[in-house]
């Protein structure tokens, strides 16, 4: 993108929709916690009444003009984000997310410890 003759807005997305809801069953399902909805409260207060169902995020002139494409699927990031937060809280992570990053990005643009 910084390397472009003109600056242009891209969208860097996955061009998947996924709920929160599979956000808190894959996140919790990694770390072997169960059923996340024993741990999780839904205020209603918080819902926004007239929320979009689906949002998609659309990558494709990102594709186009950057040659750019997604590498990491909805799984994969979920297993990255939770293995950062862990480890933040300084607690054990699973390493999964670590593994996954290695593999696909191994010139370690990226930082774990």
């Amino acid at each position: 993108m910084l390397q472009q003759e003109e600056p242009d807005d891209y969208i860097i997305a996955s061009n998947e929709t996924h709920s929160v809801r599979e956000f808190l069953e894959e996140a919790f399902k990694y770390v072997g916690l169960g059923d996340w909805k024993s741990y999780v409260e839904i205020d209603p207060r918080y819902l926004r009444p007239a929320e979009v169902e689906i949002l998609v995020g659309n990558s494709s002139k990102a594709k186009e003009k950057l040659n750019w494409q997604p590498r990491i699927k909805f799984k994969e990031l979920v297993k990255i984000m939770v293995d950062a937060d862990l480890r933040k809280l300084n607690l054990e992570a699973p390493g999964e997310g670590d593994k996954i990053l290695k593999e696909k990005f191994p010139n370690r643009w990226w930082k774990i410890d």
